[in-house]
């Protein structure tokens, strides 16, 4: 049994957006290192100039504003002209979140988290899939939920929201595109430690919330390897539709 090979990407074409962030640069790499070209697509372009810089060959960045339905057909254009083939692994990565009580919260501030985690993700996998399905190919989606789209906490309600509407997409586009052997699912991971989250983990309410996770620690980008891999590669191939936490167990747990 191959087990190497049931989880190697050599030969794909992977578009990860949000790639100029910290999760989206390390699920670049992953891809990259099972041996995928990758379409490196954010706002930020100057990050995502520099990963692919530093990946080397198979890697290209590309600009991409996810309100903007003709700049996520460009990046999927660019993506296919740099390697010759459509972009068959699909990871909805970019994300946004506004933390405010929702009695405070601003209509503009919602709809800017529900623009860029649900209305962006559902534009990057419909111009993905129509391209796939127009060159006859296979493909992958991977639509990063959150666990908040399973249980909620004060505070976040337009993320929660829309993170709870990406997996009930994730769902519905699965079935719509099975015939099509596209297969979509979702990752959800919990609290993991990046740039944006550091100091605020730091605090004594960052380490009550740290305490409420089973495992008594917030995940690491590493933590979301296996799984994207697993979703991403044909070792899945026969998921679609299902949710993938990755949280410590923080979501089942009661308290």
């Amino acid at each position: 049994m191959d087990l190497a090979g049931l989880f190697s990407l050599e030969g794909r074409v992977a578009l990860v957006t949000g790639a100029s962030g910290t999760l989206g640069a390390h699920f670049a790499r992953v891809l990259h290192a099972a041996g995928a070209a990758v379409v490196l697509a954010a706002r930020r372009l100057p990050a995502c100039e520099s990963l692919a810089a530093e990946l080397g060959g198979r890697a290209v960045a590309v600009p991409l504003d996810l309100a903007d339905p003709a700049a996520i057909a460009s990046a999927f254009a660019a993506g296919e002209a740099a390697f010759g083939a459509p972009c068959d692994v699909i990871v909805n990565n970019a994300g946004v979140a506004v933390t405010q009580p929702a009695l405070e919260l601003a209509t503009e501030a919602w709809d800017a988290v529900a623009g860029v985690n649900l209305r962006g993700a559902f534009l990057v996998a419909r111009e993905g899939a129509r391209r796939l399905v127009a060159a006859g190919r296979s493909g992958a989606i991977v639509n990063i939920s959150s666990i908040l789209g399973l249980r909620v906490t004060a505070g976040v309600a337009a993320y929660a929201a829309a993170k709870a509407g990406l997996i009930q997409l994730t769902r519905a586009l699965a079935v719509e595109l099975a015939r099509h052997r596209i297969r979509v699912n979702a990752l959800a991971p919990g609290y993991v430690e990046t740039d944006m989250n550091r100091a605020f983990f730091a605090t004594d309410a960052g380490q009550a919330m740290i305490r409420r996770i089973p495992t008594r620690r917030l995940g690491t980008p590493a933590d979301l390897t296996g799984a994207l891999l697993l979703l991403a590669s044909d070792a899945s191939a026969h998921m679609t539709g299902a949710v993938v936490a990755v949280d410590g167990g923080h979501s089942i747990n009661p308290l």
